[in-house]
């Protein structure tokens, strides 16, 4: 695998339970790749992403995601797994009776931060980086969907991942809340991180134009973005 790839498929195909969603899967995306996942609904968008981050296991095939091969994946190294992969979920999954700051802190003490200072830090960096330093202390309910969107992916960055999967980010945004998050991912993606998108949304698509692959008839296809504009 060459030192810039960071997700590799090679010949995967991916189950739910007993039923075959995805067949002969292969793919590469390196760091610093924006890409996006479509298809319609039921055609393995959510699955593959869920491989990607070891929901689902992995049944035959090749898979290397942030350093670790899937095919060994002992479920005691998922939690490591996960400190690489960021998750972007398209509704919000924030616990709603703590503010902003203590849903970032509950998701650094489970992940095995410890130093107060380094966490104080780490916060505020992050925070600094969706634009909502000076919200902190609100609660999810005090402020708007994309901003909730916001602390999400700031939630994603806290253990500085290599991976940012995103879960139809936008599902449950206005149009131009939705362009903001999109350029937000795409300013992620240029610090290095591999950032795959899934979503329905051919606007922002056709506007922000960037890798595709498509899920379509138990298949996964690297399709040119020019398809779209």
């Amino acid at each position: 695998m060459p030192l810039d790839t960071i997700i590799q498929l090679d010949k995967v195909s991916i189950f739910q339970k007993e039923a075959l969603v995805l067949s002969n899967v292969s793919m590469e995306i390196e760091r610093g790749e924006f890409c996006y996942l479509i298809g319609k609904t039921g055609t393995g968008k959510s699955s593959l992403l869920k491989l990607l981050y070891a929901d689902l296991p992995l049944i035959d095939g090749y898979a290397q995601v942030a350093g670790f091969d899937l095919s060994n994946l002992k479920p005691r190294m998922i939690p490591f797994l996960r400190r690489k992969v960021g998750i972007v979920f398209q509704d919000f999954q924030l616990l709603s009776d703590r503010s902003i700051r203590d849903n970032l802190l509950f998701v650094m003490k489970a992940t095995g931060w410890r130093d107060k200072i380094a966490m104080e830090e780490r916060m505020e960096d992050v925070l600094e980086k969706v634009g909502l330093r000076t919200k902190s202390f609100k609660m999810p309910h005090q402020i708007s969907g994309g901003e909730q969107q916001r602390v999400v992916i700031a939630r994603a960055l806290i253990n500085d991942p290599d991976i940012i999967l995103a879960d139809e980010p936008t599902g449950n945004l206005d149009p131009d809340t939705s362009e903001g998050i999109i350029e937000l991912l795409f300013e992620i993606s240029k610090s290095g991180r591999a950032v795959l998108m899934a979503t329905h949304d051919y606007g922002l698509i056709q506007k922000y134009l960037a890798r595709i692959f498509k899920c379509e008839s138990g298949k996964v296809e690297d399709i040119n973005p020019e398809y779209y504009k």
